[in-house]
């Protein structure tokens, strides 16, 4: 983040969970942010390189995500841990920080929480995903995996498809019991599948949360109804990649991303993406021709969504005195 003074020590601030909840967007200010690092992406606004990682554990990875947006001279990192049995011990399986540096000096100025930011950002991109490329009118929208993306995608799609149904799918029948209740409490219909596919065969937009690693591509083109808009937020945990030479549209949030993590061995017999986020956002058509064929957007987490949110937020923190300066 920019400092007014540069002259000086440049202070250091530290913003808690719980101070950064209280200075969260608004979701059509989410939306905003996430086409904002989209749009970048796409038309060269920015320099971020693929994740590079770390895997101290069998199925578990650390990342670290740095990225420097050009409009408005924004530079930061996240570095995320995802260690999926930390779910047994009791620990969140994501665990995050973001630090926001002076693009001037490189002197760090934020350092916060990041697992919240993940949430939000993840799901803001999924909403940009509906807008793009959702039917006109959604009555359905399943949901696979009820975890913390559920949650937070409830909030993007109560602002977008305020009328849809909410079908909630997860490997353990309570938590997806649990979300729907949630749902209900807040005036949202919702109701639990028996499987993942009966989920999915019965929305007009499917979004795949679950854990990574927990199934590999067993969404094929038999699960959809026609038409049918597939957001993958757990990479080729449930998308195929016959779902993916099949679609209408192929699209991703960072092609480069995907083929680093295609040659590193992920997402095994997929194509090359049709498209990306940010082109159909800054270029005309591009949402494929005429048919009834399904769209699958899978979308790999970008640090330049992490750095424009966390910049925000600090914003919204300075208006209301929040967080703790740190010494150097």
């Amino acid at each position: 983040m920019p400092v007014a003074e540069r002259t000086g020590s440049v202070p250091l601030r530290y913003l808690s969970s719980a101070e950064l909840d209280q200075c969260l967007p608004d979701v059509d200010t989410r939306l905003e942010l996430a086409t904002t690092a989209l749009s970048a992406l796409s038309r060269d606004g920015a320099e971020m390189p693929a994740k590079i990682g770390v895997h101290p554990r069998p199925g578990a990875l650390l990342h670290a995500m740095p990225a420097w947006l050009r409009d408005g001279d924004l530079v930061g990192l996240k570095w995320v841990s995802a260690y999926p049995d930390n779910n047994a011990r009791g620990l969140p399986a994501t665990n995050a920080l973001v630090m926001l540096n002076d693009a001037e000096t490189g002197v760090v100025t934020w350092i916060m929480d990041g697992t919240r930011i993940t949430a939000i950002r993840t799901a803001a991109v999924s909403g940009v995903a509906l807008r793009l490329l959702g039917p006109d009118r959604v009555d359905r929208i399943a949901l696979v995996g009820a975890g913390v993306q559920a949650r937070s995608h409830i909030e993007v799609i109560g602002a977008l498809a305020p009328d849809a149904e909410l079908v909630i799918y997860d490997h353990h029948l309570e938590r997806a019991e649990a979300v729907a209740a949630e749902a209900r409490t807040a005036g949202r219909s919702a109701s639990v599948a028996g499987s993942a596919k009966k989920a999915a065969r019965a929305a007009q937009v499917v979004i795949t949360m679950a854990r990574l690693g927990s199934a590999s591509q067993i969404m094929g083109s038999d699960w959809l109804a026609p038409g049918t808009l597939v957001i993958a937020v757990d990479f080729d945990t449930h998308a195929s990649a016959e779902l993916a030479r099949s679609a209408r549209v192929f699209a991703v949030d960072d092609r480069d991303q995907f083929l680093s993590l295609r040659a590193s061995g992920r997402f095994d017999g997929y194509p090359d993406p049709t498209t990306t986020l940010g082109d159909l956002i800054n270029g005309p058509g591009g949402a494929g021709g005429p048919g009834d064929g399904h769209f699958l957007v899978n979308h790999l987490g970008i640090g330049l969504a992490d750095v424009v949110f966390a910049n925000d937020i600090c914003r919204r923190a300075m208006e209301h005195g929040l967080g703790m300066e740190l010494p150097r």
